[in-house]
């Protein structure tokens, strides 16, 4: 088995990898922290073998690195694009993906990386069957500017409120909006759009290079200790 910690601090993309990495019989996630002060505390605590870490973590890198190195646990990076790929390796992790990478894009990059190999995600779309991907084009031509942007706002765990005053826009036609987008896709909440998105590339691209609300930063808080309390994981969604 093996035991995979997610560290991202969008609940819904935590959430949607989870899911999409729990249903291999041969994978487990032990843990979902969304802070440094988690992310240190699941590290010491929680038997795993694979690290999916976002960038917002970066900062932390060499501590995350050592601790790691102790317990016996892989890296594998989120990345945002192809640009600074083949920097993280260089930085010394294990493997790195992108964010909008499809569920077995990850699945093998996780059991890859158990097996004591590397992973780096080509950014090649001729490798990553972007062309069989017919839900993803279909829904993507389906949805408006503004939906598409709406649906990356949700992706990345922004608020109805949130994403109105990115937009320009009453918190009102956010939600007939996201009614809309929910009757285009055929899902029901938000976790199920993530989901959606997570699964089909094209969809996920497309929503990433219209997307205009930038990715808020985790909270960090000074002179992060081994040794302070930390609050307990959470995994809820917003």
């Amino acid at each position: 088995m093996i035991n995979v910690i997610i560290a991202d601090h969008q609940a819904i993309f935590r959430a949607g990898i989870a899911k999409v990495l729990a249903v291999e019989e041969d994978i487990r996630i032990v843990g979902q922290p969304q802070s440094p002060e988690q992310l240190l505390n699941s590290l010491h605590k929680l038997r795993s073998h694979v690290l999916i870490l976002s960038t917002n973590f970066l900062s932390f890198l060499p501590e995350i690195q050592e601790i790691a190195a102790e317990h016996g646990i892989v890296l594998l990076m989120l990345a945002e694009n192809a640009e600074r790929a083949s920097d993280f390796m260089r930085m010394g992790v294990q493997g790195v993906i992108y964010r909008s990478a499809c569920g077995n894009v990850a699945v093998e990059a996780v059991r890859r990386l158990s097996r004591g190999q590397s992973f780096l995600q080509s950014p090649n779309p001729a490798d990553a069957d972007v062309s069989e991907d017919l839900v993803g084009a279909r829904v993507r031509d389906r949805l408006t500017d503004r939906e598409l942007r709406i649906t990356a706002a949700v992706v990345q765990g922004y608020k109805n409120r949130e994403i109105a005053l990115q937009l320009y826009t009453s918190e009102q036609m956010i939600k007939n909006a996201l009614r809309n987008i929910f009757d285009k896709i055929g899902v029901s909440d938000r976790l199920e759009l993530a989901l959606f998105v997570v699964h089909h590339r094209i969809l996920a691209q497309a929503t990433a290079s219209v997307a205009v609300v930038p990715a808020r930063p985790p909270r960090l808080s000074q002179g992060v200790s081994q040794r302070r309390t930390v609050p307990s994981e959470s995994s809820s969604i917003h």
